[in-house]
């Protein structure tokens, strides 16, 4: 293992941003950690199946979310990783026609499962509501799927805004429609309008970065302590969510759409990304960390979409065998949130065993790739 780390290190291009490269592997992990921890089922009356959250029961434990749930962060190294590659591309229509490519291909297997899982369940009796609460955790990951392709085909347009209007703007948005769903009595659906908008504004911080900004520490001390004031203050003095991650059955949810509490929330995160570039870049001139976030980073999207359908099938395999603690009993105890940390080695171990084959490919086409 070693000299495989050693062989990676010395194939990386000596230009290669590992600092970056490691941020986009933290905010993947916290996703999938988080996902795995606050992805709960339970059964329901006459057997049947329910989404639960141990937030529900446990909100002790919400500070957790502000850990895990690193999507702003994921955002803002894409509006990075956009701009400068946009930068140096030969032209911008086959750009966009390339990122959208990887960006959507890997879609198609995972989409093709569910939908044979589900005609599966159908064929063995389940009920469509059990079916449902079971699929659209696995499947959700598609949406944010959605808006960073949609984000990523507008970068050659919003790379010719002046990224100071482009992030002031998208909260602008942002707080209109929290305005007219929460203090005029808006509509719910106004909410989806923040979709775009609210993830805008970390992806055009990432622009902004790709183009030259932020490069002093009073900047990005500046957005990690405005962001957390924003954050807090609506927390504390006007009945946000604490928890920014979705709560099952709760009326209000920080994520599913974004509020601007999320927002907020993701600027403070896009700080203390830029603080820990520095210390991160160093830490990954250690073959064996770098060569770890090297491999992350190859399956980046990939992770994204199967984490949760490693989950689904470990569940679907456990309904065979009863109640299992940690996969099928309710969330209300701490204990559970042990118990589900013990899942999480086959969790990982189903999902790298699923994204093997791929990973492989990927580097073998790299390696034929940069000797032609």
């Amino acid at each position: 293992m070693a000299s495989v780390a050693t062989r990676i290190a010395t194939a990386t291009p000596a230009d290669r941003d590992r600092g970056v490269d490691a941020l986009r592997a933290l905010a993947i992990l916290g996703v999938v950690l988080g996902h795995w921890m606050v992805t709960a089922w339970a059964r329901g009356p006459g057997g049947t199946i329910r989404v639960s959250s141990p937030l529900i029961h446990l909100p002790e434990f919400t500070p957790a979310s502000w850990v895990l749930q690193t999507l702003a962060v994921f955002f803002f190294v894409g509006g990075y990783a956009a701009a400068r590659s946009l930068r140096a591309a030969k032209g911008r229509p086959a750009w966009v026609r390339a990122k959208m490519g990887r960006l959507v291909r890997p879609v198609g297997p995972p989409a093709l499962i569910w939908a044979g899982i589900a005609a599966g369940l159908m064929l063995n009796g389940m009920p469509p509501g059990s079916i449902r609460a079971l699929l659209l955790p696995a499947a959700a990951p598609v949406w944010f799927l959605a808006v960073f392709a949609a984000l990523t085909s507008a970068t050659p347009l919003l790379v010719r805004e002046r990224p100071g209007v482009l992030i002031v703007s998208a909260a602008g948005v942002v707080l209109a429609v929290d305005v007219g769903r929460f203090a005029l009595g808006g509509p719910a659906w106004l909410g989806w309008v923040n979709l775009a908008a609210g993830w805008l504004v970390p992806y055009a911080l990432g622009i902004a970065w790709g183009q030259g900004a932020f490069t002093s520490r009073r900047a990005a001390v500046g957005l990690l302590a405005g962001g957390t004031a924003g954050a807090v203050a609506l927390v504390a003095g006007f009945g946000y969510p604490a928890s920014m991650v979705g709560v099952t059955g709760a009326k209000v949810s920080n994520l599913s759409p974004p509020t601007l509490a999320a927002v907020c929330f993701g600027i403070a995160q896009v700080g203390l990304a830029l603080l820990l570039r520095g210390p991160l870049t160093r830490l990954m001139r250690r073959p064996p960390l770098w060569a770890a976030v090297a491999m992350v980073n190859l399956s980046a999207m990939a992770i994204f979409l199967w984490h949760q359908t490693a989950l689904l099938v470990t569940v679907l395999v456990a309904l065979r065998f009863g109640d299992l603690p940690g996969l099928l009993t309710s969330p209300a105890e701490p204990v559970w949130l042990l118990q589900r940390l013990a899942w999480l080695p086959v969790l990982a171990l189903l999902l790298v065993l699923g994204l093997l084959p791929g990973m492989l490919r990927a580097s073998f086409n790299d390696r034929a790739s940069s000797s032609s």
